[in-house]
């Protein structure tokens, strides 16, 4: 796939793509396992049913999140609501963060499985941050430069041990 603007994608979004030797369903582990998915995030309290509230625990606060949309193997979506720890909501960074986070997963050919993440609403705070992991996935950044692509390893983590 070659990083564009996509049809129903956020102007504002990051989109990664990844093929990964791992099944779906271990990857679904590493998505839907608290332990699994700290692993690459951060503590979390996840339990993927609709309707499920979670959170996400980081050294300033939590995000909250809640369960959207859950198909075992093949798709999670959940909103993502981060609040600034300093209140100051004239820098960018310090603006509240609400965005739909989905994740979905087809078995490849082979076995493995084609990881597809978007972070609808994320862009804007991100760039930077993403910009220094390392290899492993595309990434489409559609806030600044659709056609821009950044590597990113990140979902490999949390698949060592699910």
């Amino acid at each position: 796939m070659t990083a564009k603007q996509h049809s129903g994608m956020a102007a504002d979004s990051i989109e990664f793509e990844c093929e990964l030797p791992e099944p779906p369903e271990k990857v679904w582990r590493a998505l839907t396992v608290p332990d699994l998915l700290a692993a690459w995030m951060m503590p979390n309290d996840i339990k993927p049913e609709i309707g499920g509230r979670f959170a996400f625990a980081k050294a300033d606060g939590q995000i909250e999140c809640e369960i959207l949309d859950a198909e075992p193997e093949r798709l999670l979506r959940y909103s993502w609501r981060e609040r600034p720890a300093s209140g100051n909501a004239a820098h960018p960074l310090d603006s509240p963060i609400v965005s739909i986070v989905t994740f979905t997963l087809d078995r490849t050919i082979s076995g493995g499985t084609h990881l597809r993440i978007v972070h609808d609403g994320f862009a804007r705070v991100a760039t930077s941050a993403v910009a220094t992991v390392g290899a492993g996935c595309r990434l489409s950044l559609n806030a600044h430069n659709p056609r821009q692509i950044i590597a990113a390893n990140t979902p490999r983590l949390s698949l060592r041990a699910a």
